[in-house]
């Protein structure tokens, strides 16, 4: 008997590998050209790609019935973002606290049938991803903000692409086969020694850190990016949904390339802020 053949990278991976590639290399060149050009553009960008995440979950959600306010969702994350960025973490919770209100009162004005579930989604977006990604901005408004930023971004994207990589050459236990069949061990451990390797450089090349920073910084990221993936999947398995929209060809839809970076948002921002903290 023949053996059967193996499966090609792409089948394994569950992409269109070349359109991957390429949404992924436009993606890169927009986060590096807005931050070495002006990193407020980088808040724009920024804000409206998760603004257009919170508009997949709640689209998703309509799915199960579930029909979280949209408008005072997106509205809330485009003041949490920008609230962090120019006025600090303060004003992040004190914009959440009033994005949940909002929900509150704009679904309270309709029918009283599901209301609890609706308020309960709209809050969940609300949080998840707006209030994680506003400490992203709270890294990109330091003064080297432009430096703190992209290390974030480079050290949970290490994860995604050494969990990716040795996942698919090397992949055989499974981490968590009912939420992610495709997400094994090995690929974390590829994530986790891709997260240290990078956060290393960045630390010391860019922030002009110590390296042993750097090296805490990937340890704490890798399994915080990971736990990002994770929630992400048990919720599109819970929605029945493969990916959150179409938007991204190879890659799904933008809260598909977005969760991993929510979830490690405060983790980075708490490493960073405490082990390198900003001159007074």
């Amino acid at each position: 008997m023949s053996e059967a053949p193996l499966a090609s990278p792409s089948s394994r991976a569950g992409r269109n590998l070349p359109a991957a590639i390429g949404v992924g290399l436009l993606l890169g060149a927009l986060i590096i050209g807005t931050h070495v050009w002006r990193k407020e553009l980088f808040l724009v960008l920024a804000t409206a790609s998760v603004s257009v995440g919170c508009w997949e979950i709640a689209k998703a959600m309509q799915r199960k019935g579930i029909r979280a306010p949209v408008f005072p969702v997106v509205l809330g994350c485009v003041v949490q973002m920008t609230g962090a960025y120019f006025l600090g973490e303060q004003a992040l919770f004190v914009a959440f606290v009033l994005t949940a209100a909002l929900i509150v009162m704009w679904r309270g004005s309709e029918s009283i049938s599901g209301a609890a579930t609706d308020v309960s989604a709209g809050v969940f977006i609300a949080a998840y991803p707006a209030l994680l990604a506003g400490f992203a901005m709270l890294l990109l408004a330091a003064p080297d903000g432009a430096w703190r930023s992209f290390t974030f971004l480079c050290v949970t994207v290490a994860s995604d692409v050494g969990g990716y990589a040795v996942g698919v050459l090397a992949g055989r236990h499974p981490m968590a086969p009912r939420i992610s069949p495709k997400k094994t061990w090995e690929g974390f451990a590829g994530s986790f020694l891709g997260c240290i390797l990078v956060g290393i450089i960045c630390v010391t090349v860019g922030l002009h850190g110590p390296w042993w920073v750097g090296a805490i910084l990937g340890a704490v990221t890798a399994p915080a990016a990971t736990l990002g993936d994770l929630v992400e999947s048990a919720i599109k398995r819970d929605l029945g949904i493969k990916d959150m929209s179409n938007i991204l060809p190879g890659h799904g839809g933008l809260m598909d390339r977005l969760d991993s970076l929510m979830v490690s948002a405060p983790f980075i921002w708490a490493t960073l802020t405490i082990l390198l903290p900003l001159p007074k």
